[in-house]
């Protein structure tokens, strides 16, 4: 064969693999252009690309405002934190353009006081801290704060009294004792002191300490205390985690001593926790107060309704333990604040009307 016919056939060939690539290349975007190997908006996370809303979760047909909230929860190791990332990411993911971020906080009134300052929008408190707040009374005695109203009533919030000594059967075995009443900041201080009081015990009584979930947990571990208040709901991580490195107790209240809290302070529910909860840990009897979320009354109405709405109208896809403590009813239950006009609209249409300012 010729020089001249190997180098055309060398032509030839170049021709056939030019042709071929441009072929694949014309392929690959048509596919791009029909989304075929795009990757926007199918981090159902949100952190690349545009939100998509997750299959089988039902979606408000109001679109939200797009203005991230910020929403105050708890420690990283109580049950604020944890369940409200579950539902900031649901709403985010699924609320039609309202966006909400969970941020770890101090508690209660810690998160009240943030979103006084409009550092957040959002917030999970107890019922009692969040009429102190409405009121002016104790943790906000003299410096009321009400320019927030109710989103939902979730679930309730135990008083977990919990030790790693067996000989700590009652409240009135503390005194004396090494505890932790709970971080400042937190609504767990006034719940610690109001328990005492019903056992006719003070703050003097015992050596406080002031530790969140997690450092009370630690500490009870390392027997640097004897014992601790957590008010979260039940099961908590801490005390879980605790309970499984550890023989952990749950001191319990009696009928005698609940009633008597009652009277002074009505907000209190009795509530068993079922034997089970934490491991080795039997039924317990105690009181509850309310996990509460609200907002600043400035979050705009349609960004209520959508975190209303994502939450209960998809209570099956939360994925956590809380979840099946949600319901309607009790949501729109609360009589110390007023709801949000945004909550009050999405109750309304399940058949329940809620105070409003």
């Amino acid at each position: 064969m010729s020089c001249v016919n190997k180098q055309e056939k060398r032509n030839g060939n170049m021709k056939k693999h030019l042709s071929l690539l441009l072929a694949v290349l014309m392929l690959a975007a048509v596919l791009t252009g029909c989304g075929g190997t795009s990757t926007e908006g199918t981090d159902a996370s949100g952190e690349t690309g545009t939100e998509t809303a997750q299959t089988n979760w039902n979606v408000s047909s109001v679109a939200g405002s797009g203005t991230e909230l910020k929403f105050r929860t708890g420690g990283d190791q109580g049950t604020y934190y944890g369940f409200g990332s579950v539902l900031a990411q649901a709403i985010t993911t699924n609320g039609n353009g309202t966006k909400v971020t969970a941020v770890v906080s101090n508690g209660s009134q810690d998160n009240i006081e943030q979103m006084q300052m409009n550092v957040a929008q959002l917030g999970f408190v107890q019922s009692d801290v969040m009429s102190y707040a409405y009121n002016g009374e104790r943790l906000f005695e003299g410096f009321p704060y009400a320019d927030f109203s109710t989103v939902a009533a979730l679930y309730m919030e135990q008083v977990q009294i919990v030790t790693c000594d067996p000989d700590i059967k009652s409240v009135a075995d503390l005194e004396g004792k090494t505890v932790s009443i709970g971080a400042s900041g937190s609504g767990v201080y006034y719940n610690a002191l109001d328990i005492l009081a019903a056992y006719d015990l003070t703050e003097d009584d015992i050596n406080a300490q002031y530790q969140d979930f997690g450092a009370s947990a630690d500490a009870l571990q390392d027997g640097k205390i004897d014992a601790a208040f957590v008010v979260a709901g039940a099961p908590t991580v801490a005390i879980t985690t605790l309970a499984t490195a550890k023989d952990t107790y749950l001191v319990g209240l009696d009928d005698e001593h609940i009633a008597k809290l009652q009277e002074s302070s009505p907000y209190y529910e009795e509530y068993i926790i079922p034997e089970g909860t934490y491991e080795g840990v039997p039924e317990t009897k105690t009181v509850a107060v309310v996990a509460t979320v609200i907002a600043r009354d400035d979050v705009s109405e349609d960004d209520v309704y959508n975190i209303c709405y994502t939450i209960f109208e998809n209570m099956d896809n939360l994925a956590h333990d809380k979840a099946g403590e949600l319901d309607v009813e009790f949501a729109s239950g609360v009589t110390a604040v007023p709801y949000h006009a945004g909550a009050a609209k999405y109750f309304a249409e399940k058949g329940f009307d809620v105070p409003t300012k």
